[in-house]
């Protein structure tokens, strides 16, 4: 008997079969239109584009223009490309252009898809975002799509990591703009450090439409994105550390793979307590316990973190003499990524590589934060449905499933468990050769780079040949996965998401056309085409007799999306193919995650060596074990939001701030808001309201006005007036304080005021920020412990953070004042030594540099002598003073020292 809920879907359809029903309609109008745009001359195309434009401009919205858009699209792709795009692929794009994830299965297509919704949402000229998770494929993506968008007379431009400045800005002017999520996170956060709006990069967040969605905005963004700077040199003292570690005994430390942390048990503190005071580490008197420790106790911790739970060549690798971190998730290479709190520094004491100082954060965003800026976001991939609930709950996005353009004729097999790793990787060995006898192409999933190297160590020795891709074949991967769908071909990766690169059986006749050119340029290209197409043609025979693509996973992965996109490559465009998970007791998954039970299970059941359970029941099991360990991860990423979502108020109220002053001509009026807000504080702390007149301080005011106003004002006299109170006190500072900022104004000029006004709030809100962050950071570490005194860790976060912003906002105003208020115009004789002191400066640079570049003669005509470029020295033009020492006192005169001044950020 069916239930209610299974009759209700057999005659109302699931909620993503009516989603999928409702874009019928609009693909049925797009198909309609289609011969018409055929008829239409390339010049035809591009006025259409202008047309829409045009309306647009006119109030008309997108959802009315989406047929015909997307029909001219089409038509560009065709021309273009000779590419027809699929009824699937218009409901994908559909779907994006609704602020959705279209969940497209491997080979459908979706870098295509995202073009349709790129050109209807570019029309507005705001300029869209497609991201993707890897450079190489942002450039090859903005490369190939880029001949659509040019076909319909659009521009299209690629960012990338070292771009040179003037190039970046073009590609972001562009309509559509191909990048990875990091380079748009660090150029958000690079934008907000600038000092003017011209030399901002990025022109706003309109609409983003992310490639993998999943590895992005979920597995991603556990790690925030921060743009940091050195800090002191810690370099012995984790050289120290690392040293005790291999010391350690089980009773010293215990481990927690789980939370994938790892603490000291108290005869641990006690071992390295002893080790630290025999080694002058820990001064006399001073026990690990005491708050002046702090720093000792964590870099310890660390110590330990990076021996016990950071495997080589599982977490990082060495090249080139780096630590360089690989991405658990898809196996690559992170170049420039560092682990954050002196993690990465104890693992480079560890493997005795050069320790690179630790950072202090300038500036840092989540990918939730950043990804959230955009008014309209959609991405794509082909496995999202298991992680629906987070992309609703954290990003607003709705899920749905495309169907797929063929039927899937992919068989998906039970796993087999055997009881040790020994025997699993046996029986996948007799796998592997069964197939590679009959010809059969297959893809074998590892969850590392050791794994993959051992598996491909076991293979030599049979003498299998194969294929291995991982970060360290990270520069050869697309010709890898274009081949691995060749007869026999035996590939093993780490992980498949976002290679690009599709496995088509019988080999990629792109891929094979561009090899045997690049090997015989002088060819003829049709005829090597011809003969490539006839050639593959007979490959694919017998790849599709061999029973298609095999997809052999080594290991259960912790999250079952990564598993479905291993699964996914098999079966593409209705495609044959087979797909089998073999596990063991022994795998990290497993042992982890309740494997015991299921041991005595096996035991009971008297397996015999080599010999495997396959059923339902273990496959229902590993799920639950997946979603277990998902569900342990989304609340990890949840509550990093919760936190970061503290400071995201706090960084868009900076950086808005920090735009306005950009954007306006006229910062006068803020800076004179700061100093009446500053006077006002001042009445209040000094002349407390409804106190006497006999309980004023009034020589504490009048220091403090000479401090923060840089004014002798004749305050005793005034308090002892008849009628003086609080308001008219405030008044009369107020009066001449504006009078001798006047003043200041006239003898710079008002527009160089101006400027130094703006470099000046722009310095200081950059230096409170960074301070602020550094201090937020502290507080994060410690405010979990409050946990223990049963009060809730975030809302004293909150609260606490909250203040530390008032506090900011605070000083602030009291820097800005006192710094403009300090500023004056330099004196003649001043200038003169200010001159001289820039010209000494000068010489002795460029002395040093003809030294050290060995350069023995010098040309009769003066040519290596200084450049005369203080003749034009202006103290408020910073682009004359050439390049002050930091100690020198500030050329704008500030009587500062240049790096207490204009040299601050």
């Amino acid at each position: 008997m069916l239930g209610i809920g299974t009759l209700a879907k057999k005659v109302f359809g699931t909620p993503n079969d009516r989603k999928v029903k409702s874009t019928r309609s609009l693909v049925a109008q797009i198909n309609a239109l289609e011969e018409g745009y055929k008829a239409l001359s390339d010049e035809g195309l591009v006025e259409k584009t202008h047309e829409f434009q045009e309306r647009v401009r006119n109030g008309e919205s997108l959802d009315a223009i989406l047929p015909e858009a997307f029909a001219n699209c089409r038509e560009g792709a065709r021309r273009a490309l000779g590419l027809r795009a699929f009824d699937t692929q218009l409901m994908g794009g559909i779907f994006l252009h609704q602020g959705n994830i279209s969940e497209m299965k491997t080979g459908e297509g979706k870098t295509l898809v995202a073009t349709f919704p790129a050109y209807l949402n570019a029309l507005t000229g705001r300029g869209v975002h497609i991201v993707t998770v890897n450079d190489y494929l942002a450039k090859r993506d903005a490369e190939w799509m880029g001949k659509v968008y040019r076909q319909l007379g659009m521009t299209c431009g690629v960012v990338y990591p070292f771009q040179q400045e003037a190039e970046k800005r073009v590609s972001y002017a562009s309509d559509v703009t191909y990048a990875t999520n990091n380079e748009l996170g660090f150029d958000y956060l690079r934008d907000n450090m600038k000092g003017s709006v011209e030399e901002m990069l990025q022109r706003g967040h309109y609409f983003a439409i992310v490639d993998e969605v999943d590895s992005i905005l979920i597995d991603e963004a556990r790690t925030p994105l921060i743009i940091s700077g050195p800090s002191q040199d810690r370099s012995e003292l984790y050289k120290v550390l690392n040293s005790y570690i291999p010391q350690l005994t089980e009773e010293h430390f215990k481990l927690d793979e789980k939370t994938r942390n790892a603490t000291f048990t108290e005869e641990g503190n006690e071992f390295l307590e002893q080790k630290l005071q025999a080694d002058g580490v820990l001064p006399e008197g001073q026990t690990l316990y005491d708050p002046e420790s702090t720093t000792i106790v964590h870099h310890a911790s660390q110590a330990l973190r990076a021996h016990r739970l950071f495997m080589k060549d599982q977490h990082y690798m060495i090249r080139d003499g780096e630590v360089v971190l690989i991405d658990e998730f898809t196996g690559r290479m992170m170049k420039g990524r560092r682990l954050s709190d002196g993690l990465h520094q104890a693992i480079e004491a560890k493997e005795g590589v050069d320790i690179q100082p630790e950072n202090v954060t300038l500036a840092s965003v989540t990918f939730q934060n950043y990804f959230r800026l955009y008014e309209k976001l959609a991405g794509m991939t082909g496995t999202a449905s298991t992680e629906a609930d987070e992309f609703a709950e954290i990003y607003k996005l709705g899920v749905v499933e495309v169907p797929t353009n063929r039927p899937i004729a992919r068989v998906d097999e039970h796993d087999r468990v055997y009881r040790t790793a020994a025997e699993k990787y046996a029986a996948v060995i007799e796998a592997i050769k069964e197939a590679h006898t009959k010809g059969q192409p297959m893809l074998v999933g590892t969850t590392s780079i050791e794994k993959s190297e051992m598996l491909s160590e076991l293979l030599k020795k049979d003498g299998i040949p194969h294929n291995v891709l991982n970060a360290r074949q990270h520069e050869a991967e697309a010709q890898i996965v274009a081949d691995a769908g060749k007869p026999g071909t035996v590939t093993i990766a780490t992980n498949m998401a976002g290679r690009g690169t599709d496995i088509q059986l019988g080999g990629n006749v792109e891929m094979k056309v561009l090899d045997a050119l690049r090997a015989d340029p002088e060819a003829d290209p049709d005829a090597l085409r011809e003969k490539i197409e006839a050639d593959h043609e007979s490959d694919k025979r017998k790849v599709l007799e061999a029973g298609g693509l095999f997809v052999l996973g080594t290991e259960r992965h912790e999250s079952r999306r990564i598993d479905n996109q291993l699964r996914g490559r098999s079966g593409r465009q209705g495609d044959p193919g087979r797909s089998l998970f073999f596990l063991s007791l022994e795998d990290d998954l497993m042992r982890i995650f309740g494997s015991e039970r299921l041991d005595k299970v096996l035991s009971g059941l008297g397996m015999k060596d080599g010999e495997a359970i396959i059923h339902p029941w273990v496959n229902k099991s590993l799920e639950r074990a997946q979603a277990k360990v998902e569900g342990r991860n989304f609340d990890i990423r949840k509550q990093l939001l919760k936190f970061d979502d503290v400071m995201n108020d706090q960084r868009k109220a900076i950086f808005s701030q920090r735009r306005e002053i950009m954007d306006s001509d006229e910062v006068g009026e803020i800076a004179t808001d700061m100093r009446h807000q500053v006077i006002e504080d001042l009445i209040f702390d000094y002349m407390p309201p409804k106190s006497y007149a006999d309980q004023w301080d009034v020589d504490g005011l009048t220091a403090a006005v000479r401090e923060r106003l840089n004014m002798d004002l004749p305050i005793g006299e005034w308090a002892e007036e008849e009628g003086v109170d609080q308001e008219v006190m405030q008044e009369r500072i107020i009066e001449e304080t504006d009078r001798y900022m006047t003043e200041k104004t006239e003898a710079f000029g008002v527009e160089n005021m101006r400027k130094i006004e703006k470099q000046v709030l722009l310095q200081m809100i950059d230096q409170k920020w960074r301070d602020h962050l550094l201090t937020l950071e502290h507080l994060r570490s410690v405010v979990g412990f409050r946990g223990y005194a049963q009060r809730d860790p975030l809302a004293e976060y909150k609260t606490e953070g909250f203040q530390l912003f008032e506090s900011l906002l605070d000083s602030l105003r009291g820097d800005v004042t006192q710094q403009l208020a300090q500023i004056r115009p330099l004196t003649d004789t001043e200038r003169e030594e200010m001159l001289r002191q820039m010209e000494d400066q000068q010489k002795a640079r460029q002395e040093h540099l003809t030294m050290e570049s060995g350069a023995g003669t010098q040309s009769g005509d003066g040519a290596d002598r200084p450049e005369p470029l203080l003749a034009g020295f202006d103290e408020n033009d910073p682009s004359t003073w050439g390049d002050p020492s930091r100690n020198d006192p500030c050329p704008c005169g500030s009587g500062n020292k240049f790096k207490h001044c204009h040299g601050a950020i």
